[in-house]
């Protein structure tokens, strides 16, 4: 298993016992989560593209996995994520640009062929 596709394993797992220690905390969330991320006046694929950078800049190695994914799943392509880490590193300065390895790890076990 890959390391980007471990991180995010374990953060599901402690998501999963968070579920389970405080279920209405852990319900709100995901409720609030879906509803944020579906379709509205931005489409998935612009929404999954501000979250990769935010990711990027609040330096969520899990949350750049994660995104990363659901951005290629909506139809981002390798380069259009190149473009957004490179405003999160204008916005987040020299920490955000030491999480663009991530970004390269996450597109290496979810885009194979581009990245």
């Amino acid at each position: 298993m890959g390391d980007m596709r471990e991180a995010m394993r374990d953060v599901k797992r402690a998501l999963g016992e968070m579920r389970k220690q405080v279920p209405s905390e852990g319900k709100a969330f995901s409720e609030f989560m879906d509803a944020v991320l579906k379709e509205g006046r931005l489409d998935v694929k612009t929404k999954e593209l501000i979250a990769l950078g935010m990711a990027l800049t609040a330096r969520c190695k899990y949350c750049i996995g994660i995104h990363t994914e659901k951005a290629l799943a909506a139809g981002a392509t390798p380069e259009e994520l190149w473009e957004v880490a490179m405003v999160a590193v204008m916005m987040g300065g020299g920490p955000a640009l030491t999480y663009i390895a991530e970004l390269q790890k996450a597109l290496q076990e979810f885009a194979p062929k581009v990245a």
